[in-house]
Parts: C-alpha cells; sequence; structure tokens
C-alpha cells in the first residue's frame, strides 16, 4: 500500500466514549453548564481525537510554512513579483516575519518547508527542502501539476507532519507563502464547493477593483478549462493537480498525516482552508483533528470552513497567512484543554451546584 492510502486507511472516527466523558466533565466542572461556549466544543472533539479525557495537552507546537510559486502568477492576478515568495522565504528563516513574531509569542516552532519555490534555496536552519517543481504550470493553459506532482506534494506533507510529531509536536499548525496562492485557493474552493468564482476569489494581498474582476475571470477561465465550474465529479487528487498549488496539496497531507496520529492540526487560513476541503474529499475522518484557527477576510475562507463544519476561534479579519491566524488561536486551543486538567469538579470543590438544597 503506498503511503497516502496507507494513511488514508489509518484514520479513524472521532471516539465517541472519550467525547461523552468530555461533555460529562464538563458538565460537572465549577462553572455553569456551557459557559466556555466554542471552547467547550474543542475539548471535546480533541478528547475524540485523543480517545481518551482528558486529551493530552495540545503542547509543544509546531507550525510547517509551506511555500511555493503558481504559474498563473504570469495571469496578472497580483501586482507582487514572483521573487517575493523566495525573499519572504529568507525573512521567515532570518526570524523576521509576523509569523516567527507570533510563534515566539506562543512558544511554537516554525518550519518552512520549501516544496515548490521558484528559486533554488540554499541550506539553512529552520528550512526544509523539498521541493516538487519550481512552481506549478499555468492553471489556465493546462493542469496546474502532473498526477505525480500531486501526490509527490501529498506525500511530503504526510512526511513533515510524521517528522515534526516524532520530533516532539504535539500540535501541529499550517502556514503558507506563495504568491498568487490566494488564485488558485479560490479555484479549490469553486470546485470542491460548487460556488461560483466571483464568491469566492478575494484580493489577496490587497488589489483593485479592476485587478479583481480580472482575477475573477481567471478562475472562471481554469476552473472551465477544466470541467469544474459548478462543482465536480472528478477524484479530490484530479482537482487538486487541475488548478491547486503544490503547497495546497502539501497541506492536504499534512492534515492527513496529523489526522493518522491523532494529533490536532490548527489550520490558518484560506490557503489552509482551501487544502482542507482537499484533504476532507480524500478522507472526510480527517475533519476530525481539524480545528479552524480563524476566519479570513479572503470570502473564500469563509466558504470552505462552512463546507467543512468548522467553526473559527478567531475573526479579526486577518489576510495575510504564513500560519499567522492558526498562530494567535492557538492558546485558546490549548486553554480548552487545560480545563479539563485542572479546572476543579463541583465535588472536588465542595461547591454546591445549581439548584443544591431546593425542596
Amino acid at each position: 500500500m503506498h503511503l497516502i492510502e496507507e494513511t488514508v486507511a489509518s484514520i479513524a472516527p472521532l471516539d465517541g466514549t472519550a467525547m461523552r466523558d468530555a461533555r460529562d466533565l464538563q458538565a460537572r466542572l465549577t462553572k455553569p453548564a456551557g459557559s466556555l461556549g466554542v471552547l467547550e466544543e474543542v475539548s471535546v472533539r480533541l478528547a475524540g481525537l485523543a480517545g481518551q479525557c482528558p486529551p493530552p495537552m495540545p503542547e509543544p507546537a509546531a507550525v510547517a510554512v509551506f511555500a511555493a510559486d503558481h504559474g498563473v502568477h504570469a495571469q496578472g492576478v497580483t501586482p507582487w513579483p514572483q521573487e517575493v515568495t523566495a525573499q519572504m522565504v529568507a525573512n521567515f528563516l532570518a526570524g523576521g516575519a509576523v509569523v516567527n513574531a507570533f510563534a515566539a509569542q506562543v512558544g511554537a516552532a516554525v518550519t518552512v518547508v520549501d516544496i515548490g519555490v521558484a528559486a533554488e534555496l540554499a541550506e539553512a536552519p529552520g528550512l526544509l527542502r523539498r521541493k516538487i517543481a519550481p512552481g506549478t504550470a499555468d492553471m489556465t493553459a493546462g493542469a496546474a501539476m502532473t498526477a505525480e506532482q500531486a501526490r509527490r506534494a501529498v506525500r511530503t506533507g504526510i512526511e513533515v507532519a510524521r517528522d515534526l510529531h516524532a520530533q516532539g509536536a504535539r500540535c501541529l499548525l499550517t502556514g503558507d507563502m506563495g504568491i498568487a496562492n490566494t488564485t488558485a485557493s479560490a479555484a479549490l474552493v469553486a470546485a470542491f464547493t460548487g460556488l461560483p468564482p466571483e464568491q469566492v476569489t478575494g484580493r489577496g494581498t490587497g488589489i483593485d477593483d479592476a485587478t479583481h474582476a480580472h482575477k475573477v475571470e481567471v478562475v472562471r477561465t481554469a476552473l472551465d478549462r477544466h470541467g469544474l465550474l459548478g462543482g465536480h465529479a472528478k477524484e479530490p487528487m484530479e482537482v487538486l493537480a487541475a488548478v491547486g498549488g503544490l503547497e495546497h496539496a502539501a497541506i492536504a497531507g499534512f492534515v492527513l498525516g496529523a489526522a493518522a496520529l491523532r494529533v490536532p492540526v490548527v489550520l490558518d487560513g484560506v490557503i489552509a482552508g482551501a487544502a482542507a476541503l482537499a484533504a476532507a474529499a480524500l478522507c472526510p475522518d480527517a475533519l476530525g483533528a481539524c480545528v479552524a484557527g480563524h476566519r479570513s477576510a479572503e470570502p473564500g475562507h469563509g466558504a470552505a470552513i462552512r463546507s467543512l463544519g468548522l467553526r473559527p476561534l478567531v475573526d479579526l479579519e486577518l489576510r495575510l497567512g504564513e500560519g499567522t491566524g492558526a498562530l494567535l488561536a492557538l492558546p485558546l486551543v490549548q486553554s480548552a484543554v487545560r480545563v479539563l486538567h485542572e479546572v476543579a469538579t463541583f465535588d472536588s470543590a465542595g461547591v454546591s451546584e445549581k439548584g443544591a438544597g431546593r425542596p
């Protein structure tokens, strides 16, 4: 059995007994029932993922920033030059980006994965050189990737998840870097949800009205070329290869790898959301490992997480990527689990419950 199929086969549904135990424990803690809102459900799902209550603390954490370039950049969908991808990778490795600042704040390790940057990157601490190709092809002219490139990228994502876990990470976070990657994300979201391009294509790093209208048409052209307008009847790997990015395929593998390890994966923004749609199409049970870190300002991200049935923990109109939204949400995920470990029950604390003593 090949790595992707082996990984999918090893992913099991959330453990119902552990989830019931977590709900029961939440009801007995010294607080009004339901008073922690969404955090209570996060703790229940993570108990189901781990198969025990309370679940292990999701720490230490590691963010993997998957970096790749996109052939659709040639269609003028962004004013940023393609070389910014490699330049930002250098910035990550030097510790000068927002992802580095946020990771330092929450004690998370940052690993940058060159899965498809259109430049040769020198070896450096914190860099994994796993380049499949120097960027994708232009999805409006043909498939963005070959079938084998897409599979290799998914396999690489699985391997990165396994390696970070082997190094001690107990919570994985998605990050990304790639000029024009919101265009590919919009195409993936439209293909997997069936929504029209104008509803899922945003302004990325900031474009004017004319460029945005052009970007919508570029996405429409690519979807039409590959028979993906209004949804599809194709295999998930075919969709990834047709209009996805190398980082999308790798992040899909990263999600699958985390789910197989029974480790939570905190998703960042629209790139991660598009990749998670692919991962869920490959294995619906992989969603059990996913936590939506935040809601991006990109319309495609809202569409993706609605389709996935995920509730974002943070909504700050972010649209940076890099893993920044996932990192901001990490303390919330950890707090949700810490409650189950450290908060006393009414019985153990000697606190009267609501309605106690009434006739």
